[in-house]
C-alpha cells in the first residue's frame, strides 16, 4: 500500500479496532516511524492521530468532502442550516435560542460538505487575545460516528493556531466530554450553565 497517494487529501480511515478516522491526511515515510515510534512502516497523521500502515483496515479517499472556513454568506448558510436540522428541530430549539449574541457578522464558521451538501459545521470566536471559544458543533445524523465531528473541530483548532490563539475553549455536553478528551482536552470548572443542556467547560492548548 502506498499511503503517499493520499497526502493531503480528505480520507477514511477504520483500523482493526473499528475506529474510524476521518480528515486530511499527512504522510510519513518508514525512518519517521521507526524514529518516533519504533514502527519501521508508513503512516498517516490525521489531526493528531498517527495510524500505521499495518493498523489500517480499510482506507478510502473522500473526493467529494470539503472543509471550508466559512467567510462568505452562502457557506455560512451552510452551517446555520446543518445547525438547524440537527439541533433546533430536533431538541426543540427556537430560532432565538440556537442563534445567540455569538453569531455575529465577526463570528467564523467551519463547515464540512458532501457533494457541495454541508453536513457538519462549529463556529468559533475570540474570547480574548489568547482564548478562542469553539461551540455549536453539529454533525448531521447520517454522518455521525465517521470522524467528521473530531475534523470539524481540529480545523477549528488549526485554524485559530494560525491567528495567534494559544488555547482552544469550549463548553462540552456533560454526556459528551470523552468525545473532547479523547483530542486532548481537559475539564476545567464545573457546570455551565448551556440553556437547552448541562455543559462543562474544558480547554485545551493548541500552540
Amino acid at each position: 500500500m502506498n499511503l503517499f497517494q493520499f497526502e493531503n487529501r480528505i480520507i477514511r480511515i477504520e483500523d482493526f479496532r473499528g475506529k474510524v478516522f476521518t480528515g486530511v491526511a499527512e504522510t510519513f515515510p518508514p525512518e519517521y516511524g521507526l524514529h518516533e515510534y519504533a514502527r519501521e512502516e508508513e503512516s498517516i497523521r490525521i489531526g493528531m492521530y498517527q495510524i500505521f500502515e499495518s493498523d489500517i483496515a480499510k482506507i478510502e479517499p473522500l473526493p467529494d468532502m470539503k472543509i471550508l472556513r466559512a467567510t462568505e454568506t452562502w457557506q455560512q448558510a451552510g452551517a446555520y442550516y446543518v445547525r438547524i436540522q440537527a439541533m433546533a428541530r430536533k431538541h426543540h430549539i427556537t430560532l432565538r435560542e440556537e442563534f445567540d449574541e455569538h453569531d455575529t457578522p465577526e463570528t467564523r464558521y467551519i463547515v464540512v460538505t458532501d457533494q457541495d451538501f454541508p453536513v457538519a459545521t462549529a463556529r468559533m470566536y475570540p474570547l480574548n487575545g489568547t482564548e478562542m471559544m469553539i461551540g455549536r458543533v453539529v454533525v448531521l445524523p447520517e454522518y455521525r460516528r465517521l470522524g467528521i465531528g473530531t475534523m470539524t473541530v481540529l480545523e477549528c483548532e488549526k485554524w485559530a493556531a494560525e491567528m495567534g490563539y494559544r488555547h482552544s475553549v469550549l463548553n462540552s455536553r456533560d454526556n459528551k466530554t470523552a468525545f473532547y478528551e479523547q483530542m486532548g482536552y481537559e475539564i476545567r470548572g464545573g457546570e455551565v450553565n448551556g440553556g437547552t443542556f448541562s455543559c462543562v467547560r474544558m480547554e485545551k492548548e493548541i500552540v
